[in-house]
């Protein structure tokens, strides 16, 4: 393939010509100013923001096993510039064993890893026509990741390249790969020759116990993903009921048991080997028969923290109370008694009124037992813990459903019969299975009210956010390979829908960087084109050098070759042009730069199978994937609904009424471009493009917003799965508010009072007078307000590790039990007012609103 320069320059000594680099601090802490990560003298662009410098160092910098010393590894054929680098063993040799291995410190060493390693694969695989062409592509995608225009998933980060750059390896996990060069199936021998880039993974689940393809068998498999960053899904609806019969005669236990075990399995599992949570979604029939527990599992989970945290606190109120008063003397007719007289309750009435509340609030009798007897052998405390509901809690931990999202699958047949009021019918899975066999309908194991299924499922979704819906007739008319068998589950964010036992890898453009200005007023219609097609080489390179963690899912990897290019800070670029978000216009926009980018990868794909060929399964559904993207084309084109083949549900298509003319002409060229090309050439991917969420990789880019979503607060705190808080603050809403014409002045004094000053300089109440009132030094002062920028109260910047355990203790005269107290509060400690800290809260820390 041809690729010519777009961002860089060939006369440029490195990819990135004129980016200045700078060294920074990371650090990440909880909101009490607790430590949870630090790394000095990080290299990153002086463009990137602080959270993004914070999120490739703590997240995407590899932490170990980088030579300092290395050597290239000469291979026939590849440029010298090209080949892989392996340990320098001499070099390392002559340095002490502690200085011969490092980490990764400079995001120059990350972005060329990657880069380097999808040309190194390209390059094997006769993806460019010329060593000119890899050198481009080389240098356009280090431009692009170093800019924020790009950014691969999160697997591509934690593994691509760490072979190819450093030689860095391991013994092998159970992977397979097929070898690209000759399409045979094979064991992986180690763990990162061949990486694992693929984020979203689909699996197939039989109704079996321990073979291959069954239920344990799948938390195997689940847990090679997890272990590599990757997440997965799948249909559970193939295991049989609860009250099934068993081949063993005896009765089966049901969906919900398996459901809890691989819902803790995935908990244990730190994703990425770092500090994400494992990624996993549970996908259900709604005519299992275990379809109400289902439903409502997450419903009763969340009831059940509830109870936790309220009991435990009510009873650690109780029994502190309790254990205090056995030790309170009692007076009795003018005489003072304590000891035995204290712990009766006949006796000690205030014991006894304590005793009586504490049943009256359902405290277990054994346990105020327990405390009278503690107290007896001279225990005046009693440590029983207390619960909360953060999410990282002991409570959650306790509770099952919290490593997954779960779904259900709708057909067209229940939506129906929710409209028109009739019975739903719950088949068991083995008479299900049988009545297939035999050509026949099945016998219903229950029947319910189709409305009161609905009703449970809308009510567990206000709940806890759980079940999500995915409407299967819908999806399956979309799908590019029937022939193949049905779409039946997704991935854990539900972007990526295909065959059971596929896989796919993913990139997303960011939308702020493709605008013609600074103002933001058109799209840079080449620049997208341009993009996507690069990236979708990148994704197609990726599936060829990728390994997988079962045989089926190599196999089908191949065999479709599906891929994920997508965008984030949609909502910001509708934003920033004066568009409301969900508006006619921006639903047009969106679908005009959503068909644009789509389109064009569809056209890279069709030229691509013009030089290497279809994806093998291509032929057999061919007419279906056309007939695919001839539906996408009328949708651009906003064609009648009747001309739509195959659909049931219509899609909207782009109003040109809504659309700025050159946006909409782009699209339909692409559109035309895409089915052209594959009606002549056919395609290299079975799919190539969804709209993921773009979290963790949406930072790196210092995004505004997410994937396709609006932004629901102008600042944000992202609270970390391994610790920490991010405060992160709508870098886009100066220039959105010019474009609405507001003045400089005005935009302001706009952004002052939604984002606060950040300082304790000119602070009503609490400022730097008031507090050396109190003992504060310049020293406390200075780590006070360096604290106060990603503080989102002012109380959390007010702690002892901002200011210094001695200092609290001996200045402050703060306790040891206060200090360790979560709810202790230091401003009200030093005098301030509910209401004085509220107005310095507003002036430091802002609104976070308009």
């Amino acid at each position: 393939m041809k690729f010519s320069r777009f961002y860089t320059r060939a006369e440029w000594d490195l990819p990135y010509g004129d980016m200045n680099f700078v060294s920074r601090t990371s650090e990440i802490k909880n909101p009490d100013g607790s430590l949870v990560f630090r790394m000095d003298d990080v290299i990153i662009p002086e463009s990137w923001s602080q959270v993004s410098t914070d999120i490739i160092a703590q997240k995407y910098f590899r932490k170990a096993g980088v030579p300092v010393k290395l050597k290239k590894v000469s291979e026939k054929g590849v440029p010298g510039w090209l080949q892989r680098s392996v340990p320098a063993e001499d070099a390392l040799g002559k340095l002490d064993e502690e200085e011969r291995y490092t980490h990764e410190t400079d995001s120059r060493q990350v972005f060329q890893r990657l880069a380097g390693c999808w040309t190194y694969w390209g390059w094997k695989h006769s993806y460019f026509d010329t060593e000119e062409d890899a050198e481009i592509f080389y240098a356009e995608l280090c431009y692009m990741l170093a800019n924020q225009m790009a950014a691969p998933n999160s697997p591509q980060w934690f593994n691509t390249g760490l072979h190819w750059a450093y030689g860095i390896n391991g013994p092998a996990q159970g992977h397979y790969y097929v070898e690209a060069a000759t399409g045979k199936l094979k064991k992986s021998k180690d763990a990162y020759t061949h990486p694992q880039p693929h984020a979203c993974f689909i699996q197939s689940v039989d109704d079996d116990l321990v073979n291959e393809g069954g239920i344990m068998d799948l938390w195997v498999r689940e847990a090679r993903l997890f272990k590599y960053g990757s997440g997965t899904g799948s249909n559970f609806s193939a295991l049989r009921g609860s009250g099934e019969q068993l081949s063993g005669g005896g009765k089966s236990s049901g969906l919900m048991s398996f459901l809890k075990i691989g819902d803790r399995a995935a908990g244990a599992i730190k994703s990425g080997g770092t500090t994400r949570r494992a990624a996993k979604m549970v996908t259900l029939d709604l005519d299992h028969p275990d379809i109400e527990e289902y439903v409502n599992w997450k419903v009763r989970e969340e009831q059940k923290v509830a109870a936790i945290v309220a009991g435990s606190k009510t009873t650690q109120k109780h029994l502190k109370k309790i254990i205090r008063l056995c030790h309170q003397p009692v007076v009795i007719e003018g005489r003072t008694f304590n000891g035995a007289v204290s712990r009766d309750p006949l006796k000690n009435k205030e014991l006894g009124t304590a005793i009586r509340k504490a049943r009256r609030d359902q405290v277990p009798l054994n346990y105020i037992e327990r405390v009278i007897q503690l107290a007896s052998q001279g225990f005046s405390e009693i440590e029983f813990d207390s619960y909360d509901t953060d999410w990282n809690s002991e409570a959650y931990m306790t509770v099952s459903g919290q490593n997954s999202n779960n779904s259900v699958r709708v057909p067209n047949a229940f939506m129906d019969a929710v409209i028109e009021n009739r019975p739903w019918h719950l088949y068991g899975r083995i008479e299900k299975r049988k009545a297939g066999e035999e050509g026949r309908d099945p016998a219903p194991m229950n029947t319910i009210q189709a409305r009161d299924l609905w009703d449970e499922i809308g009510f567990a979704a206000w709940s806890c956010a759980d079940p999500g819906t995915q409407y299967h007739d819908t999806i399956n008319e979309w799908h590019t390979c029937p022939e193949d068998g049905e779409i039946k589950a997704s991935n854990p964010c539900s972007e990526y829908m295909f065959l059971d036992n596929t896989a796919c890898n993913l990139a997303s453009l960011n939308l702020m960087k493709f605008f013609r200005d600074e103002e933001c007023s058109e799209f840079d219609v080449e620049s997208l084109r341009y993009a996507s097609r690069i990236w979708t080489v990148v994704l197609e390179i990726s599936v060829l050098m990728a390994q997988f963690p079962s045989k089926e899912i190599a196999e089908l990897s191949y065999i479709y070759r599906t891929l994920g290019l997508g965008y984030a800070n949609l909502g910001t670029a509708l934003m920033v042009q004066g568009v409301p978000y969900d508006s006619p216009e921006g639903c047009a926009i969106a679908g005009a730069v959503t068909a644009s980018m789509h389109m064009s990868s569809y056209a890279t794909s069709a030229e691509m199978a013009e030089e290497l060929g279809t994806f093998p399964g291509y032929e057999r559904n061919s007419g279906h994937m056309l007939r695919v993207l001839r539906n996408h084309r009328r949708a651009v084109y906003n064609t009648d609904h009747e001309e739509y083949e195959g659909l049931t549900v219509k899609p909207v298509g782009i109003n040109p009424a809504n659309c700025p003319s050159y946006l909409l002409k782009a699209a339909k060229e692409d559109a035309d471009r895409a089915v052209k090309l594959g009606e002549q050439h056919g395609y290299r991917n079975a799919q190539v493009t969804v709209i993921a969420p773009t979290g963790t990789i949406g930072l790196v880019m210092d995004c505004d917003t997410t994937g396709i979503e609006p932004d629901f607060a102008l600042v944000k705190f992202k609270k970390l799965a391994g610790g920490g808080y991010f405060k992160i603050i709508n870098q886009s809403v100066p220039r959105a508010l010019s474009n609405l014409g507001y003045s400089k002045k005005q935009i302001d004094e706009m952004i002052g009072y939604a984002k606060g000053s950040g300082t304790l300089e000119g602070c009503p109440h609490i400022n730097p007078e008031s507090l050396k009132e109190t003992g504060f030094t310049e020293k406390q002062l200075n780590a006070v307000n360096e604290a106060l920028p990603a503080s989102f109260d002012i109380k959390f910047a007010f702690n002892q590790w901002t200011l210094g355990e001695e200092f609290c203790r001996d200045v402050l005269e703060i306790s040891e039990e206060q200090l360790s107290d979560f709810q202790f509060d230091m401003l009200r400690h030093l005098g301030f007012s509910n209401k004085q800290v509220q107005e310095a809260n507003d002036y430091v820390c802002g609104t976070m609103t308009f």
